[in-house]
């Protein structure tokens, strides 16, 4: 189908018709300082080939994270994605497919998300999850307003080791509902600091283990306190790999589990799309957000897929819906199921204990070298060190041998006044020799 464009006709005729005069009276609400009175200084057209080559040029500024020694984590991690991944979804029955509005003929979707259901709630240990978030942080702040809804309670306690962006994405979305968040401040191990900020006001507790620092903690005990004072307890992961050998959040007592599933079957991608995870007890579904996927039989006997309580969302209860999430990452998802189909339990808990092995051997190497402090005491794949002098210089510093450190925690929070403090993961991905190469870099920086 070829594009034609409105004539100038078409669009006073479609003006007339909305009652406006111009465009520009589409925009009345938008104040005039924050209009640009002119075009922006693009170009206007160029030709196929002219594009590419201008796009291939700013692309090539970029570095992969395949390049070289990479160990950023912070809440997206590299992993390997086996190309089975790539390769199914790219089927055209499943890369077309969007969201199952018409769920009843979308057997093959619904089936997808069923086992992407099942999944996560083995991996979480949780009676119940939905047909996934947009992300882990999107998916934190849902939980945050399910617990206000759950215990009419309008208090958070949010936990100092919470990813600093996961907080800000609650404190914005919770604003609009009225809640109050109590965050604590930046802390690398005290999870159970939130224990002393529980009221009988306060709606859920949020922590998160593996923490932003890479802290583990079992948080039973901060369980069983958010429970005496009739709170819930949300436990949030950043790397889903970590289920392979953890305790999950249902067995430590978490009412919700919220996590990123990045790492398992989806790439960096610039930052995404990513898919968030979202599991809770039973007795809580009605007031679960997302969509939720159900097993039935037909009227002839035989399984069929269906969307269960789907008046809870957009489909029928527009406003009165306990979310407006309109999507549910699909493509993703499916990524996830697959990868972890490969995988298997056995698999994902050797995956797990490879990734532990490979920041072991990081933190054995990076404890050697002269001006670094290793902070973190119990971790999974990531861990916290300390620096002499800006953390953020040092990785910049670095990159001139190729070398992409990690995170400087003041990028996630700079007004923490932790400057010095840098976050380093390793996975499965990362090898001995990028390992000996941060290390000998590091030592040859800090010494100058």
């Amino acid at each position: 189908m070829r594009y034609l464009p409105l004539t100038p006709a078409d669009r006073a005729e479609m003006l007339g018709v909305i009652g406006v005069g111009s465009i520009d009276d589409l925009f009345a609400d938008v104040p005039a300082a924050a209009r640009k009175a002119d075009l922006f200084d693009l170009p206007l057209h160029a030709g196929e080939l002219e594009v590419e080559r201008e796009l291939s040029a700013l692309a090539a500024m970029n570095r992969p994270a395949g390049a070289g020694p990479f160990f950023c984590g912070a809440g997206a991690y590299r992993h390997h994605v086996p190309a089975t991944v790539d390769h199914v979804i790219q089927r055209s029955e499943f890369l077309t497919s969007y969201t199952p509005y018409q769920p009843e003929i979308a057997q093959g979707t619904l089936q997808v998300l069923f086992e992407f259901q099942t999944q996560v709630a083995a991996l979480t240990g949780l009676e119940v999850a939905n047909a996934s978030m947009y992300d882990g942080s999107t998916a934190c702040a849902e939980a945050v307003m399910m617990a206000q809804r759950v215990t009419r309670r309008k208090k958070a306690v949010v936990s100092g080791g919470l990813h600093p962006h996961y907080a800000a994405t609650t404190q914005t979305i919770a604003h609009a509902e009225g809640m109050d968040i109590t965050r604590l401040p930046a802390a690398i191990d005290a999870e159970a600091a939130v224990i002393e900020a529980i009221d009988a006001e306060t709606a859920c507790v949020v922590v998160q283990t593996p923490n932003v620092f890479g802290v583990v903690t079992d948080v039973t005990k901060i369980a069983e306190a958010a429970h005496a004072a009739g709170a819930l307890l949300i436990v949030v992961t950043t790397e889903t790999v970590s289920f392979g050998l953890l305790k999950s959040p249902g067995e430590m007592g978490a009412d919700i589990a919220v996590a990123e599933g990045q790492s398992i079957g989806n790439g960096l991608n610039f930052g995404g799309p990513y898919v968030g995870l979202f599991a809770c007890r039973e007795k809580l579904v009605r007031q679960m957000p997302g969509r939720l996927c159900g097993e039935t039989v037909d009227a002839e006997g035989r399984r069929g897929f269906v969307l269960t309580l789907s008046t809870r969302e957009q489909h029928i209860r527009r406003e009165k819906a306990t979310s407006n999430i309109c999507t549910n990452s699909g493509l993703c998802a499916l990524a996830f199921t697959i990868h972890l189909s490969l995988l298997g339990e056995r698999g994902l808990r050797e995956l797990a204990e490879l990734n532990h092995s490979k920041a072991r051997e990081l933190r054995d190497v990076l404890a050697k070298v002269a001006g670094v402090e290793i902070l973190t005491p119990r971790f999974f794949n990531e861990f916290a060190i300390r620096l002499k002098g800006d953390a953020a210089a040092v990785v910049e510093t670095l990159l001139a041998d190729g070398i992409v450190a990690g995170v400087p925690f003041s990028r996630l929070a700079p007004e923490a006044g932790m400057d010095d403090v840098l976050l380093v993961a390793a996975t499965e991905t990362t090898t001995t020799k990028d390992i000996a190469a941060f290390a000998d870099a590091l030592a040859r920086r800090i010494g100058q």
